[in-house]
């Protein structure tokens, strides 16, 4: 039997999502309003500066049609600008998925509920970095 996707919304009206890139991870609550977006307690274009974070946690309202319609409150922790804005993707995508889930084929097919598995490789022995050797000398 094919698994059922049901509304999960609280008593507030909340719909709740968890994303997480690298080292960073979000708790995004969702729920019907005028579009404010609050991360960690400041507006999102105060917290994000760069116009390429912002278009990428800003990418599944604008797939599903959606810009503007949800008030969006997000506590991120961990990591850089870069793999926060992927986790706060991830928990607005499962969010919105949770809240309406019709959705879910949309954001599925953009691959926008899929983790990044990606992580920084560590540092092995007598190697400069990950990957990088040390400088050859000849004598």
């Amino acid at each position: 039997m094919a698994k059922r996707w049901v509304k999960k919304i609280d008593d507030q009206g909340f719909s709740h999502g968890v994303g997480r890139r690298k080292t960073s991870s979000a708790r995004v609550w969702i729920k019907e309003g005028q579009g404010r977006i609050v991360i960690n307690k400041k507006h999102h274009d105060m917290y994000f500066f760069s116009m390429d974070d912002r278009m990428k946690y800003l990418e599944p309202f604008v797939l599903t049609d959606t810009l503007g319609m949800f008030d969006t409150f997000v506590l991120v922790r961990g990591g850089g600008t870069t793999g926060q804005a992927g986790a706060v993707r991830l928990g607005v995508s499962r969010a919105l998925m949770w809240y309406e889930p019709s959705l879910r084929h949309t954001l599925k097919k953009a691959g926008m509920l899929t983790r990044d598995p990606r992580m920084v490789e560590r540092k092995k022995p007598g190697k400069a970095k990950a990957r990088r050797s040390f400088q050859w000398v000849k004598r």
